[in-house]
């Protein structure tokens, strides 16, 4: 029925068949599992946590890790079900079509892109600065002009993007193997700070664990959160309030795991392997953020740390340049499977949207040899390296993370929706206390959504405005759910 026409799941399935849209099976649970761990490690645990210990909570940051964790266990629970039943590219944008309709499904989609294009961009911006600590290490440095956030064109960030844009378009294993060799040297690397860190670990860094509230820059005006606005409550950080404020920021750590359900099209075994990537990927990197993020802020007091290479600045803060160096290589190696798993999911969603023809269908197109979309991954990565060359960090990471939670709202909705209208549907992975667990999920989700900055909403906002004139101009009137409605309502005439 017009905007809210649904599309079935059989068709979505059918639709995956047509040989111009028919993408490779090529991934196993180890892909899947390590697709994750690649995409979860990186931006959160190698550059975030300096930033928000910080600002925002102090040594207490390893209480907002859990805190995000738990929000994203919430709705892992519900993606495992919806990505093991309807095995489709396009991860909640499918999803929503399957339960809620035509416009929410695109809604979804175009605030998946978002999400996906920025956060790519955001961790390339993470590895230049990674790249730029590691050569004044070795006694080189960039000029100040084409590395860093304050580069009038930040060049390594937008190159690292061109070169695995060609790794995508290559196909899909060859990718997962490139991320299988990093992800072995980045979770090292996490173990060696983990292991190496503890001998510099002073306990006076961790008193107060909790520091006590107060108003600083960081929470005036439009970057206070929105929940302390509405409330009439005075923007503080640190305190009860900063952990959640750090967990809102810090959820960016674990965006990812839900990219391993935009590549359920390309698994062999669906239905088994997607729920054993999707959360045991969340499962082993939730508790090598919390340990990383305690010995950080035990090494030195977190006044201190930096924004731009926390860990690695830590260890020369101590005299320890060799592990400085050897962070900031994993930190490069992280970043980077980062960057293309978030590019490797955008292109899925955005592959899906355009065979509904809600964008246009020419990006539909799959490679004839290497069975990628590689029409839209080409076109995407051009975009996520211009961002990556003019935006600064600090201004996208919030929205990113809000375009997430939103995210995992809709699909956890959906989930009792689709419990209720097909309960016939094989279900080989359940989300277990339905519909309690998906409630919990959706209002967690939301209270970390309070917890983000009022010029992130300002700014989401605004991207919807401008997806609902899309959907009005083209997605409406090239719909091709709607072209089968018209063509069956002929053919019953």
């Amino acid at each position: 029925m017009g905007v809210f026409r649904v599309k079935s799941v059989e068709q979505s399935i059918e639709d995956t068949e047509a040989p111009e849209h028919r993408l490779r099976k090529d991934l196993s649970a180890l892909d899947l599992t390590v697709f994750g761990i690649g995409v979860i490690i990186g931006t959160g645990i190698f550059v975030l946590t300096g930033r928000v210990a910080r600002d925002l909570a102090g040594p207490s940051v390893a209480l907002s890790f859990v805190g995000a964790g738990i929000v994203c266990a919430l709705a892992a629970l519900c993606y495992a079900e919806f990505a093991s039943t309807v095995p489709v590219a396009g991860s909640a944008y499918t999803f929503a079509f399957a339960t809620l309709g035509e416009f929410p499904a695109w809604i979804i989609g175009w605030d998946l892109t978002l999400e996906l294009m920025l956060a790519a961009a955001v961790v390339a911006v993470g590895w230049s600065g990674y790249l730029t600590s590691l050569l004044e290490s070795a006694g080189m440095s960039l000029p100040t002009a084409i590395a860093g956030e304050g580069a009038a064109f930040n060049l390594p960030a937008a190159l690292i993007v061109l070169v695995l844009t060609g790794i995508l378009v290559a196909g899909v294993k060859l990718s997962s193997r490139f991320n299988l060799v990093v992800v072995a040297i980045k979770v090292t690397v996490v173990l060696l700070v983990i292991v190496a860190g503890l001998f510099f670990v002073k306990g006076a860094n961790y008193t107060p664990f909790i520091p006590p509230a107060k108003q600083t820059p960081a929470v005036e005006g439009l970057a206070a959160p929105l929940i302390q606005v509405v409330f009439g409550i005075s923007p503080v950080a640190f305190g009860v309030m900063g952990i959640f404020s750090a967990a809102a920021i810090v959820f960016f750590a674990y965006i990812g795991f839900d990219v391993v359900a935009t590549a359920a099209e390309e698994t062999r075994n669906p239905q088994r392997d997607l729920p054993i990537g999707i959360i045991g990927s969340l499962v082993i990197c939730t508790v090598l953020y919390v340990a990383v993020s305690l010995v950080v802020v035990g090494m030195e007091p977190y006044s201190r740390l930096s924004e731009a290479a926390p860990l690695a600045d830590a260890f020369k803060a101590v005299g320890q340049t060799w592990a400085a160096t050897l962070i900031s290589i994993g930190a490069l190696a992280g970043l980077t499977t980062v960057v293309m798993i978030l590019m490797l999911g955008q292109s899925r969603v955005t592959f899906a949207m355009s065979r509904d023809n809600l964008l246009p269908g020419w990006f539909a197109k799959v490679h004839p040899k290497f069975g990628t979309p590689y029409r839209i991954t080409i076109l995407m990565g051009c975009v996520v390296a211009l961002l990556a060359g003019l935006v600064p960090l600090s201004a996208i990471a919030e929205l990113v993370n809000i375009g997430t939670l939103f995210a995992f709202v809709i699909v956890s909705i959906a989930v009792v929706i689709l419990r209720r209208t097909r309960p016939d549907l094989p279900r080989s992975f359940r989300t277990p206390l339905v519909p309690f667990v998906p409630i919990l999920s959706v209002l967690a989700c939301l209270y970390l959504m309070l917890n983000l900055p009022v010029e992130t909403w300002i700014r989401f906002v605004v991207w919807m405005i401008l997806g609902v004139v899309v959907y009005a101009v083209y997605g409406y009137r090239h719909s091709r759910v709607a072209g089968r409605e018209v063509g069956a309502g002929k053919t019953g005439r």
